[in-house]
Parts: C-alpha cells; sequence; structure tokens
C-alpha cells in the first residue's frame, strides 16, 4: 500500500465524483415512460464514488509507516478485466443488460480470485438479476432487454 499514491487517488476520485454529481443535475429530471429519470444513476454513481473516497482518505491515515514491501503489479488481471469492459460497452445493447452483466461479474470474479465458480456464478446472477428487477421493474426504469432471441 503506497500512502501517497493512494491519497492522489483518493482526492482525484472524490474530485470526479463530485462532478459527476454536478453535471447529472444538468441532466433533465424525467424520461419518457419511465418515472426514474436519467440523472438518477449517474448522481447515485457519483454520491458512492464520493463516499469511497472519503474511505479511502480516511484509511490512509491508518497506514504504517513500517510497511514498504511492495506489491507485484498485476497486469494480466487488469487487462482480462479491461477487455471484458470492452466487450461489455459492445454488447449491451445486442445482448441485454442481464447476459452481459452477469458474463462480466463472472470474469471479474474469476480473474481476481480464481476458484469459487459457483460462488462466483450465483453472485453474478443475483446481482444482474437484482438489479434489473429492481431497476426495471420496480421503479419502471428502462436498462437494454434481452435479446431478440429471448422475447
Amino acid at each position: 500500500m503506497n500512502k501517497t499514491a493512494d491519497r492522489i487517488a483518493a482526492v482525484a476520485f472524490l474530485a470526479l465524483g463530485a462532478l459527476f454529481m454536478v453535471e447529472s443535475l444538468r441532466i433533465s429530471k424525467s424520461a419518457y415512460g419511465s418515472a426514474v429519470g436519467p440523472n438518477v444513476f449517474p448522481f447515485l454513481l457519483g454520491l458512492v464514488l464520493v463516499f469511497l473516497s472519503i474511505k479511502l482518505l480516511l484509511e490512509t491515515r491508518r497506514y504504517s509507516e513500517a510497511t514498504s514491501e511492495k506489491q507485484a503489479r498485476q497486469y494480466k488481471k487488469f487487462l482480462v478485466i479491461f477487455i471484458a469492459a470492452i466487450f461489455y460497452a459492445g454488447l449491451l445493447e445486442m445482448v441485454g443488460y442481464v447476459i452481459t452483466t452477469f458474463l462480466f461479474l463472472v470474469i471479474g470474479f474469476q480473474t481476481m480470485e480464481k476458484g469459487a465458480l459457483w460462488k462466483s456464478i450465483a453472485l453474478a446472477a443475483s446481482f444482474s438479476l437484482g438489479v434489473y428487477g429492481l431497476y426495471v421493474k420496480l421503479l419502471q426504469g428502462t436498462l437494454p432487454s434481452w435479446p431478440i432471441w429471448f422475447q
């Protein structure tokens, strides 16, 4: 853990989160056919980013100066998740939210920690179906639906 790098990252993400929140207020408050406007998710994501940045800033105060061992960079894991994110963005509209989110999360979970495949599948399925159900069914928002061959 690098205290200086973590502090710089926390301040940068804090500013980015605040920017998300401010700019989301410029988006229209409502959308046709949806009870939830397009400004809700960017604002909430900015809020989460601000809270996590503050948490990281507070945690860096507890870093001990004695821990100076360097951790190996994990370029392979980064590259796998980066490529998966590109495919996720590219396939989201065509394949649908639930399937692409499920696949992205399973790949991400397995990349970060191999093993426990069934646990990764269960978490990814519950998250993607839960968010879809909460946002689309309960809040009547819109997300890319199921692929054409499922409808």
